[in-house]
């Protein structure tokens, strides 16, 4: 992409402004903090105290806005702590000018190198380095530096007792990751029914999975139905995938696919009913029709073998999700004196095959289906994980135990998926239902937890220190917005106008990792900027405001930045501006000349972030292929491990497997996300055209699909060994580890020692329905890979 329409896409996408559902009840909670704090400092303090503890307020109740699973008080709390120790070290050494400089220098670096820890982290830092341009300029001495900064502190304490005191939709964004996650479900199930290679992005379970992750204080009041639905539905996508799949056993046309695409269907509108239930803390309402498909005897005598156990498992397993799903009064902690949570259901079906079958009733009355399940809770794991961003995994998984050979799936099965959210699995449909539904109880699972931030320091220490290194695209935009920002000062101090420090604040709030992002933001600002200093200008000219009725435009200002914020960062800056003029005009300060300060210092700001990044950039698209070897080296460590499997059965709940799935999902979501972010940039390609890039993502997305299905036939624990499953797991690890390399040394990767295998199982394959078959489909996946990188390596 050329440099003139990387800058036309750039600067579109920075001024868009996208329709997004809008929080007023939240958005007037924040803003009732800020008039809080600033009500009360103008009264006893005066306008410059208000002022710091206004940008204080203000800043803290923008962090509660983040994407995090933390708690919303903490985050504001930590941002007004963070914010108001640097304004008073700001002030100590703000009467040196060199003493200041290397502060500033240090701060920002730092900054930087905080996003690290994820976005949340990066944008608060961020945001206190460039507040703190504007605060260290209020106070007039040490003591009152002090009282800036305790009150700067406060304005953090009002934000985070707020959301406390008048809490809104309390566990909403978990309960939106978790439905988030059922609705991928369902709408992967909906594909099916048309593709039934359809692939699935992993992302809504990923996020879903980070939503889990719970401090102890959530764990004592987390609600009970945001507690094992997600495990499960980790568990129904490869059931799913292996229902509809032709590869295990149904036509793709006749009676059977019928069949299965009416399960399909029914599977998606039970698993939405549950997303709807979840989001909203409702009971569950599960449409008729779905019943109705779920409840008939037709299953047995249609599907057979693989396709018909697989039907039996998602009768199981949506009936554990519409029992998850119901909201209950009690929370996730055990009873006091039951020391259980209720759930589960005994059941019996008496059915016409040979062989018994625990029960699959759809109640339609209740609205919920029975599954039968008598479970035993046999492994839990212990995660800890760092808002989403750090990871220390490890986990045991206990195994379960099914009659294959009788072509019954029974109940009392004992599975526990990777993150100790445990279920078990039994159930069926059979011509004639007769049983009896009964309480039971259902060992309570351990919670995926949460360092508190204490516990947290240490760890983003070590993240941050692991980017200390000339690769890192983090260290580079530590070094770029430290060098700018001080810059910026300095420019904005020689240049003829007052308020220099909005040149290096704007710089440090558009400034981000990557180009698109910085680029877009820079324009919005500078375009927000402009639209919303007129607007104040029109306001105080044609008003005449004093004091107070300043504070209160600055307020209303700032309920706005709240209520648009996410809609597009230009209608957020907007407001932000207007705020900014309102704010400092409760000092007198004159409105033209704040007009021209801020139009031209912003304008500057941006000019010396877009020109940094110009100059010292982090370009994504030249590390696309190591991020494609990443994902195809985790990816056949996925498969090497699922067929190793075979060869030494210890049931579907293996670890290895899970954790080598777990790492397969993070190397291909980094992938994605390195080729939208190189898809806008100004580079050329060196390796991997467009094409190159859409046809080896497919090829691989395959490939891990078809090494899920091999995942969802595993065998019991106990079962029969295919020996000849260890030499193809041993050839998978070996080609997919030595095909990496050769990626990232831009050579077509060769499969030959993988190919030897595959052909020499024609003759005699191995004694399994599914496993010469998969290891086929994986060559020929992988050699789609080499197909799409050979074609991006002639010459055009």
């Amino acid at each position: 992409m050329s440099w003139l329409r990387a800058l036309k896409e750039t600067a579109r996408s920075g001024l868009t402004v996208e329709r997004r559902r809008l929080d007023p009840v939240i958005a007037a909670r924040a803003a009732l903090g800020l008039a809080l704090v600033v009500g009360f400092s103008l009264a006893v303090f005066g306008p410059a105290v208000a002022a710091s503890s206004a940008f204080g307020a203000f800043q803290a109740a923008i962090a509660t806005f983040q994407r995090s699973w933390r708690p919303r008080p903490t985050l504001a709390m930590a941002s007004g702590a963070s914010l108001a120790v640097s304004t008073f070290i700001g002030y100590l050494v703000g009467a040196h000018e060199g003493l200041f400089l290397a502060l500033l220098l240090l701060w920002t670096f730092l900054s930087g190198l905080a996003w690290a820890a994820g976005p949340t982290a990066g944008i608060i830092a961020s945001s206190n380095v460039a507040i703190m341009l504007v605060t260290v300029t209020l106070p007039t001495s040490v003591a009152t530096a002090a009282g800036h900064a305790a009150m700067i502190f406060v304005g953090g304490v009002v934000q985070a007792a707020l959301v406390v005191l008048l809490p809104v939709r309390r566990w909403g964004a978990q309960r939106d990751a978790l439905a988030d996650a059922l609705a991928a479900e369902a709408d992967y199930a909906r594909r099916l029914r048309h593709d039934p290679v359809a692939p699935f992005d992993p992302l809504p379970l990923m996020t879903a999975r980070n939503a889990a992750a719970v401090t102890p204080g959530q764990a004592r009041r987390r609600p009970s139905e945001l507690h094992g639905a997600r495990g499960l539905a980790e568990r129904i996508r490869p059931v799913l995938a292996s229902l509809a799949d032709p590869a295990v056993g149904v036509p793709e046309e006749g009676p059977a696919r019928a069949r299965v695409r009416e399960l399909l269907a029914a599977a998606a509108a039970v698993l939405d009913a549950a997303a709807h239930a979840i989001r909203h803390g409702e009971p569950v309402v599960l449409p008729p029709p779905a019943v109705a498909a779920l409840r008939t005897p037709d299953t047995g005598a249609i599907l057979h073998g693989p396709s018909r156990r697989a039907a039996l498992r998602l009768v199981a397993l949506l009936g554990d999700v519409v029992e998850t799903a119901e909201p209950r009064t009690e929370t996730s902690g055990p009873d006091a004196e039951t020391g259980g949570v209720a759930g589960g259901a005994a059941g019996t079906v008496a059915g016409v095959e040979a062989g018994t079958e625990a029960g699959g009733e759809v109640n339609a009355e209740t609205g919920a289906v029975a599954g039968g399940e008598a479970g035993t809770d046999a492994g839990r794991q212990a995660d800890a994980e760092a808002d989403g961003e750090v990871n220390a995994e490890t986990g045991t998984d206990a195994g379960r135990q099914a009659d294959a050979e009788a072509g019954t799936v029974a109940g009392g099965k004992a599975e526990t998926d990777a993150d100790g959210e445990a279920g078990t699995d039994a159930g069926g449909v059979s011509a004639t239902v007769s049983g009896t539904v009964t309480g039971g109880v259902r060992p309570l699972p351990l919670a995926r937890s949460r360092p508190t931030l204490l516990r947290l320091a240490p760890i983003v220490v070590a993240k941050a220190r692991a980017e200390l290194r000339r690769d890192s695209p983090i260290l580079r935009h530590a070094i770029r917005v430290s060098a700018v920002t001080a810059a910026g000062y300095l420019l904005g101090a020689v240049l003829p106008f007052g308020h220099g420090y909005w040149a290096p604040m704007a710089s440090v709030m558009v400034m981000r990792p990557d180009f698109s992002q910085t680029y877009a933001r820079s324009v919005a600002r500078f375009g927000g900027t402009l639209v919303g200093v007129a607007l104040a200008t029109a306001v105080v000219q044609s008003a005449h405001p004093g004091t107070y009725l300043s504070a209160v435009l600055a307020v209303l200002c700032a309920f706005a930045m709240y209520l648009l914020m996410r809609t597009g960062y230009a209608a957020g800056q907007v407001f932000v501006a207007a705020y900014v003029v309102f704010l400092l005009g409760m000092e007198g300060v004159g409105v033209t000349q704040t007009v021209r300060d801020r139009v031209m210092l912003t304008l500057i700001g941006g000019l010396l972030a877009m020109l940094a990044y110009a100059v010292y950039p982090a370009w994504e698209t030249p590390r696309l292929r190591g991020r494609l070897a990443d994902w195809l080296a985790s990816v056949g460590r996925y498969a090497a491990a699922v067929t190793a499997r075979y060869a030494d059965p210890a049931g579907p709940a293996s670890p290895d497997v899970r954790e080598a799935l777990l790492n397969t999902r993070a190397a291909r979501v980094a992938w994605q996300e390195a080729v939208e972010r190189a898809t806008h940039e100004p580079v050329r390609h060196r390796g991997l055209s467009h094409a190159a890039v859409e046809q080896a993502d497919h090829a691989l997305a395959e490939f891990g699909r078809v090494a899920m299905l091999m995942e969802a036939h595993l065998p019991e624990r106990g079962a029969p060994p295919v020996p000849a499953a260890a030499a193809l797991a041993e050839s998978l690890r070996r080609a997919t580890e030595r095909g990496a390399k050769e990626v990232r040394e831009r050579r077509a990767p060769q499969w030959d020692d993988l190919r030897e295998t595959v052909d020499g199982w024609s003759d005699d394959p191995p004694d399994h329905f599914l496993l010469h078959k998969g290891a086929v489909l994986l060559l020929q996946a992988l050699d789609e890979v080499t197909t799409a990188l050979t074609d991006s390596r002639r010459p055009r």
